[in-house]
């Protein structure tokens, strides 16, 4: 039962990267779903460490951004999923300064997803 929850809520994370990226720019990349739901796990599983709430999103905007560096160097060498080059403090392209504080605030909608996701998944 264990492994059908975290893929829901694996699930529940690609969907929701893929909808934001969907939103904002109005198309997004397949590998995006993937990168969505293992990030959506890790977030919810520093959330669960009980850390302040401001280290909490710290760490999830840098876990975030760690894993779009790796991502995009495995899957963004052609810069054809995104291209940072032409923002401020970027490193290859592939992240950005402006990119990581987003995801702060974005990491924060996250964990409160996670939770009520889990509750729900939780009562069945």
């Amino acid at each position: 039962m264990r492994i059908w929850k975290q893929s829901v809520l694996f699930y529940v994370g690609g969907s929701g990267y893929m909808m934001l990226e969907f939103l904002c720019r109005g198309w997004s990349h397949g590998s995006m779903f993937l990168l969505g739901g293992v990030c959506f796990l890790l977030i919810g599983g520093i959330h669960r460490l009980r850390l302040p709430l401001a280290a909490q999103l710290l760490v999830s905007a840098a876990v975030v951004t760690l894993l779009e560096l790796l991502t995009g160097l495995m899957v963004n060498r052609d810069y054809s999923v995104w291209d940072y080059r032409g923002l401020p403090y970027n490193f290859r392209g592939q992240i950005c300064l402006n990119f990581s504080l987003l995801w702060i605030p974005v990491s924060l909608a996250a964990m409160v997803l996670y939770v009520l996701a889990q509750r729900q998944l939780e009562k069945k």
